[in-house]
């Protein structure tokens, strides 16, 4: 976005618009960021707004986990890390009421009430999504986690802890249960699995139920679906899908989900 004509530039890979006299973001100021040199770039939040005529539910929910995350995905590459999330899932749902006129508004709301915030991985995204998406879009309803959630070890038990806090990739506190995606990029690296069995071990001394999910549990959709209904069963709760209508729908999204992520082993 620039303020003038004169300073439009049209490349392969970026077009310029013209807003004189800024009217367009004095009216979305909170769509709009600095980018240096007088140039404007879309907000996190309306970035997700703007891909919502082009991209599934499904697709822009996992977006969502992207920028409410802590990695960004790229081409053909494994996910780069970053320090903070770009938005939150509060802040996506908030923008999305006050701006009603956007173009596949309806969409977007819909699927940023399914985003979760603090997502570290494509796999943890993945995992959440197909589990506590609505059975009506392929995902088994359960419960939304609380995404890299740390557990901190109370005084009382630091004698037996080799650190004060343990951090959870999908948990459900009120349940004490855990669910860790064993990462194939670590997964060959014994510094880390050792890591990883302290960790495990301080969580069952503390009560939690801790429950490893391999990438292979995860592309399999037999294995998935016990591994859904453990988790569904921890919590006291059944599922009640209707098949085969559900088992076509868990496969459509799987495969929708799964396109933009081709090696789910090596992430």
């Amino acid at each position: 976005m620039v303020g003038s004509n004169a300073a439009r530039t049209r490349t392969r890979s970026i077009v310029s618009h013209t807003c004189e006299g800024g009217g367009y973001a004095n009216k979305m100021p909170s769509s709009f960021v600095e980018a240096g040199g007088d140039f404007l770039i879309a907000s996190p939040e309306l970035c997700f707004a703007q891909f919502s005529p082009s991209l599934t539910v499904g697709q822009l929910v996992q977006l969502g986990f992207e920028l409410c995350g802590t990695y960004a995905l790229r081409p053909g590459a494994p996910a780069l890390n970053r320090d903070e999330p770009l938005t939150s899932a509060a802040k996506l749902s908030a923008y999305l009421q006050k701006f009603t006129n956007i173009p596949g508004h309806k969409k977007a709301q819909r699927a940023a009430h399914y985003v979760i915030d603090g997502s570290a991985s494509p796999m943890e995204t993945l995992l959440a999504m197909l589990l506590t998406l609505p059975y009506a879009m392929g995902g088994y309803g359960i419960p939304s986690p609380q995404l890299n959630f740390k557990v901190d070890v109370p005084p009382s038990k630091r004698n037996r802890a080799d650190r004060a806090s343990c951090v959870c990739d999908l948990c459900w506190p009120e349940h004490k249960l855990c669910l860790e995606y064993d990462s194939a990029r670590y997964h060959l690296d014994p510094v880390q699995q050792e890591s990883d069995a302290r960790r495990r071990n301080i969580l069952a001394t503390l009560g939690y139920t801790v429950i490893t999910v391999s990438p292979r549990q995860l592309l399999d959709s037999g294995a998935f679906n016990r591994l859904a209904h453990q988790v569904a069963g921890y919590m006291g709760k059944r599922l009640r899908y209707s098949d085969p209508k559900f088992t076509h729908t868990h496969l459509a999204v799987r495969s929708e989900l799964f396109s933009d992520n081709p090696a789910p082993l090596e992430t």
